[in-house]
């Protein structure tokens, strides 16, 4: 009987093995990420990529603009449903809680590399900057667009987010802890850094094609939507405490005038 029922639990050496299988998945996740980040700063900015976003075949103006909707849209609508509250709810039941996180990351990643390689190039010039000096002063600005979105990140803790610290939590048999509610440097000017920095990254170019302007709006649009969703859970999970916040910090131009 003590046999059967022994047989019947997960002994320590399988607890081990899983552990290490969902470090090793959540480091291969992260890696992706990595990976898929890097390259977005190429796709935007036209750089060093094999295929960004004013290269490749030309097609059809119309089937361009189906194609890459439809590519923006998908990637959208993974990002935003994954992340809300009744659904990690609900697909934690299917996938284990120490990995939901980079799971939801790998496939974030996964769309992007979708839209990367099947982003249909719009090319006309909408504007194009000839100035040397202002064109490397947008060069510079989207570059500190970029490294706003990174630093950003591990302001707030950037191996949460992206399901590293899950993972090695669960590695070394702890529980998940929640981090609490903080407003470390840039938080403290404003609410939505992170966004704030896409927004930098996507507009700040010297030469804004059709296509530019279509990733550039619609992911601009897709923000001012996901946050509106970010902040109803984040009141509901922090409540009075981020209303507060919520009152006294804007949500991407700081009060230079706050003290």
């Amino acid at each position: 009987m003590t046999s059967s029922i022994a047989n019947q639990q997960p002994t320590t050496s399988t607890r081990g093995i899983a552990g290490v299988a969902a470090f090793l998945y959540g480091v291969l996740c992260y890696l992706v990420f990595f990976g898929t980040f890097l390259y977005a700063i190429g796709f935007v900015e036209n750089l060093v990529v094999p295929k960004s976003i004013d290269s490749g075949p030309v097609t059809s103006i119309g089937a361009s603009l189906l194609i890459d909707l439809l590519l923006l849209s998908l990637f959208a609508v993974q990002h935003s449903v994954m992340a809300r509250p009744q659904f990690k709810r609900w697909w934690t039941q299917i996938v284990p809680r120490p990995i939901e996180r980079s799971t939801y990351v790998l496939l974030a990643s996964l769309a992007l590399i979708l839209l990367f390689s099947q982003w249909r190039p719009l090319p006309d010039t909408i504007w194009q900057v000839s100035n040397p000096i202002v064109s490397g002063l947008l060069y510079g600005l989207s570059g500190l667009g970029w490294f706003t979105v990174l630093f950003s990140t591990f302001l707030i803790n950037h191996f949460d987010l992206f399901g590293l610290r899950q993972v090695f939590l669960h590695l070394r048999g702890q529980p998940h802890t929640e981090l609490g509610f903080r407003t470390p440097v840039l938080y403290k000017l404003i609410r939505h850094p992170i966004m704030l920095g896409f927004l930098i990254a996507f507009w700040s170019t010297p030469h804004m094609t059709v296509g530019h302007l279509l990733f550039a709006g619609m992911t601009s649009a897709y923000i001012l939507i996901a946050i509106q969703l970010e902040e109803r859970d984040l009141v509901r999970f922090f409540g009075e405490a981020y209303r507060e916040y919520r009152k006294r910090t804007p949500r991407f131009i700081p009060r230079m005038w706050q003290k």
